[in-house]
């Protein structure tokens, strides 16, 4: 690793974000030999959770140990993971440089996102405290957890409905309460009545906390209904302030449920040499797809990489012959590189002992 200025380094590529995504990148890149450095703030979108779920041999493991032991692999190939935030990215002639609140800079030769999204929880006194912990809003992630409880469904939006569906596999107990949504569809009411939903009318104005947890909702018409757990639906903001720089910017998801920022499905933007993966690259992923997501996308930065290295070898090479003759001379000397004693260069086709014509 090439030293440019003080606390600053160059590497073949940056990771900003060292969550699942992030470090699971990390780690191919490094396997495959590419110097690494790993930018993370500390702020994973999963930390108030008890545990990661869905995750083949580590289901339930607690999501600080999980990333303590992505970091642990990252280093163990050579990466190197700092505890900073990016605050910027941008090109130089040489590549792209990433600059941190710290103070330290990076060049890369390619950069891979990874900040992850933000969820805004709906406007009600409570929720965030409350967050991961009794107020859910994923049924894969959450749902075993609190499955036989009586679970309230907070209408905010157009996918409410579509929440209490699923949570009602888990528990019999589904309540859903309209909020500040609008009116419902006949065939909303009538699968709902189908699957037993009871529905409330009124907007819910407050969380009835019991014992540090939750034991219902206030409706702002006086009653209180009696809950063990509220899901919510938040808007889903991708953490895209660092890519500013390269002119990326989110865009509102097709289900109009938060914004990402536009990738191919390796990972690729609009700006050649950087890729996103993870929440910042799909709102929808959960722990096990963005880890994959981070792999895709690290395989085809090196894939990259490898290309334009031979393309550098190749115009080495063709330098040192300027002509850009294919000489006998050249085709021997290459196939001794490659072949040794099974090369068939021109040499081999001359019968023992008679020169070469010059």
């Amino acid at each position: 690793m090439t030293e440019i200025a003080n606390n600053s380094s160059d590497v073949d590529v940056v990771v900003v974000g060292g969550g699942v995504a992030g470090l699971s990148g990390a780690v191919t890149l490094a396997r495959s030999r590419r110097s690494v450095v790993v930018v993370d703030s500390g702020e994973p979108r999963n930390g108030p959770a008890s545990g990661v779920h869905g995750l083949l041999s580590r289901d339930g493991i607690a999501p600080g140990e999980l990333l303590r032991a992505g970091r642990e692999e990252v280093a163990a190939y050579g990466g190197r993971v700092i505890a900073d935030r990016a605050v910027s990215a941008g090109r130089d002639s040489d590549g792209f440089v990433v600059a941190t609140a710290g103070g330290r800079r990076f060049r890369a030769r390619r950069l891979l996102v990874s900040t992850g999204l933000v969820d805004r929880l709906p406007d009600l006194d409570g929720l965030r405290e409350r967050w991961g912990r009794d107020v859910l809003h994923c049924p894969y992630c959450h749902g075993w957890e609190v499955r036989d409880q009586p679970v309230g469904v907070l209408a905010t939006g157009p996918a409410a409905v579509h929440q209490a569906l699923l949570f009602r596999q888990l528990s019999d107990q589904v309540t859903l309460f309209r909020h500040t949504s609008g009116d419902l569809g006949e065939e909303e009411w009538e699968k709902l009545a189908a699957r037993g939903i009871a529905v409330v009318d009124g907007e819910v104005v407050g969380l009835e906390i019991e014992d540090d947890r939750l034991a219902g909702v206030r409706l702002a018409s006086g009653p209180r209904v009696p809950l063990a757990v509220l899901v919510v639906a938040p808007r889903l903001e991708a953490r895209d302030d660092v890519l500013a720089g390269l002119g990326l910017t989110a865009t509102e998801h097709p289900m109009a449920i938060g914004d990402q920022v536009g990738a191919d499905a390796a990972g690729l933007t609009a700006v050649p040499g950087v890729w996103v993966a993870g929440n910042v690259a799909d709102v929808l992923d959960g722990v096990p797809a963005a880890a994959a997501a981070g792999v895709r996308a690290a395989a085809a930065i090196n894939a990259d990489l490898v290309a334009a290295d031979t393309d550098a070898a190749l115009a080495r090479r063709r330098a040192g012959n300027p002509v850009g003759a294919f000489t006998p001379e050249a085709e021997a000397a290459l196939c001794e590189r490659a072949m040794g004693d099974r090369r068939h260069g021109l040499d081999g086709l001359l019968p023992a002992g008679e020169p070469r014509q010059g």
